[in-house]
């Protein structure tokens, strides 16, 4: 009777653990792609992204994918290694349709950030929960402040030229400059000296070569004004006035991201033409998100259809402080 007793324990000794084996197996674990993991703010996303897996005990897959093979290569790459689900900015957003099918396909739950997903007629992806900036609304707070800067100066609009640092092909970027070319408009600047210098990529170099040419295009301008997809394609160029002889008082820059290079450009003894950027929160994005999406793998917890945030004007003046408000 002991040796049946002992038997049988034996047994059930056996069967939790296997079951406990196998519910390590079943941690969360969580992939979050970006487009281009050496910009400071995907970078930041990542971080806080970090804190949220730090928080509630999941596991978090972090990788770039600059390049539309390597996010289909990606997805199958997050199922190899067990996840359940991921969040992604992707290089392409007429991906959507192909990214959709693979996620169902590999059985992974799939939140977008930042750049929204769409179908073959170009229509957002509904059914792919997104969280997203109001691209438009902060297009026009950069119009705003640009025209009130200029208008603090005395600037005449005649005489000053406007470059919209552009990547039309990312709806969110044309939102952007569209909505800030909207807002100067209001405020009475002509359209006509609005300067379209389209970058081949999203970085500050690509914004230096637009905008340069822009610039030797138009010698008639006494004053500069700049906006772009974000604080990368300002600070290229306001570099780019800056070399073709334009000093700061000559210049006002307003980006959107409240990066570290737009910080950097703060903390310099001497004011640049950089001159403020709308501050949008990489907390959010990154920390949200993930939990969103751990919640949805762990609880059922579907995340909101769509979430857009908004952002905060910053300048060398008050850039600490908002900051610190915003849990920065």
């Amino acid at each position: 009777m002991k040796m049946k007793i002992a038997l049988g324990l034996t047994a059930l000794a056996l069967v939790l653990s296997a079951c406990s084996s196998s519910g390590s197996n079943d941690q969360v674990k969580i992939g979050f792609v970006v487009k281009q993991p050496e910009e400071p703010w995907f970078q930041d996303e990542w971080k806080y992204a970090e804190q949220a897996a730090k928080e509630k005990g999941f596991t978090l897959v972090k990788i770039g994918a600059p390049d539309g093979g390597q996010v289909l290569t990606t997805i199958d790459n997050l199922k190899a290694q067990h996840a359940q689900g991921f969040i992604i900015c992707t290089p392409d957003v007429k991906l959507g349709p192909s990214i959709v099918a693979k996620a169902k396909a590999d059985g992974l739950k799939l939140m977008t950030v930042d750049d929204r997903l769409v179908d073959g007629s170009g229509k957002p992806i509904d059914s792919v929960p997104h969280m997203g900036i109001s691209a438009s609304k902060i297009g026009e707070q950069v119009g705003q402040a640009i025209a009130g800067e200029m208008q603090k100066r005395g600037w005449k609009p005649e005489e000053t030229g406007a470059l919209r640092v552009s990547y039309d092909q990312l709806p969110t970027a044309r939102d952007r400059t569209d909505g800030a070319v909207t807002a100067l408009a209001a405020a009475g600047f002509p359209k006509d000296n609005v300067v379209n210098a389209p970058q081949a990529k999203t970085d500050t170099e690509n914004a230096f070569n637009a905008a340069n040419i822009a610039i030797t295009q138009h010698p008639n301008f006494k004053h500069w004004v700049a906006f772009g997809l974000n604080d990368e394609a300002v600070l290229g160029a306001v570099r780019a006035a800056e070399g073709r002889g334009f000093s700061a008082d000559d210049i006002i820059g307003v980006g959107i991201g409240g990066s570290k290079s737009a910080l950097n450009e703060f903390s310099k003894a001497q004011a640049t033409g950089f001159f403020g950027s709308v501050l949008i929160s990489p907390k959010r994005h990154g920390y949200e998100t993930s939990l969103n999406m751990y919640e949805w793998i762990k609880d059922g917890k579907a995340p909101p259809a769509l979430t857009l945030t908004t952002g905060r004007l910053i300048t060398r003046a008050n850039a600490d402080e908002i900051r610190k408000e915003m849990g920065l």
